[in-house]
Formats: structure tokens, C-alpha cells, sequence
């Protein structure tokens, strides 16, 4: 019996629709953000994924920024009370923060299959010629 092929698919594509980055058929996550052990579909083990705080870091960056700039224009140019801030600036950060980060922490785990990355490892010194390939 052969092993099933898959065509390399893009991480963008499949990642942020939380579905599987080997067959994307299956689907990636089991909760809001937690993935599934491996995929229902084509059975890829998601134990190589680690995305850590990579996409807290980029909604943090490109969501929350712009709603950060909000509350300090709101501030200088209103001097808005807290109570001002706690229902139009809080709000605005969750809308911005919450929604992108599956679909980011989605596309970082397909990248990293996309791109076969894994943990660093140290080479020793006669392993270097054999894996220098230059």
C-alpha cells in the first residue's frame, strides 16, 4: 500500500481557516484556541506545533495599537472621565484583540509544517561537514 501524497498547501489559506496544514480538510483547533491532539482527517500530529505568544504578540501589535491610539486621542482631546474609557475604550481592545487570534495562532502553526521547522539542536563538530551541504 502507498503512502498517501499531499500537495504542500499555503500556510495563509489553510492556517487561517483552522484547518488542517498537511490535507486541509480537518480542523486544527477543539477549542477557541486549544488545538486538537492530530488531525481527524489525514491524522498529522500537532505536537510539533508551538506558537508560544506569537499571536497575542501580532494582535497585540496591529489590533490593540490602533485602539491604544484611540484612548489617548479620547484623553487629550475630550480629558474623558474613566468612565468614558471603560465602556469605549476596553470594549474597542477586546473587539480588536479577541477575534484574530485564532486565525493567527492558525496560520503560525501551518507555517511552521509549511516550513518543516522544529527545535534547534546543536551540531557537533564532525556532524558539520556531513550536514553543511555547501
Amino acid at each position: 500500500m502507498q503512502p498517501t501524497v499531499y500537495p504542500p498547501l499555503k500556510p495563509y489559506d489553510v492556517g487561517v481557516r483552522g484547518r488542517c496544514p498537511r490535507c486541509g480538510e480537518g480542523h486544527m483547533f477543539e477549542g477557541f484556541l486549544k488545538l486538537r491532539p492530530s488531525c481527524e482527517v489525514c491524522g498529522l500530529d500537532y505536537s510539533y506545533a508551538d506558537p508560544a505568544d506569537g499571536p497575542a504578540f501580532f494582535a497585540i501589535t496591529f489590533a490593540c495599537l490602533p485602539s491604544a491610539c484611540f484612548a489617548v486621542w479620547l484623553e487629550l482631546a475630550f480629558q474623558a472621565p474613566y468612565w468614558v474609557h471603560v465602556f469605549t475604550t476596553f470594549p474597542l481592545m477586546l473587539a480588536t484583540l479577541v477575534p484574530p487570534l485564532r486565525p493567527l495562532k492558525g496560520w503560525l502553526v501551518a507555517s511552521q509544517y509549511y516550513h518543516k521547522a522544529a527545535e534547534g539542536r546543536l551540531v557537533r563538530v564532525g556532524e558539520a561537514e556531513e550536514t553543511a551541504g555547501w
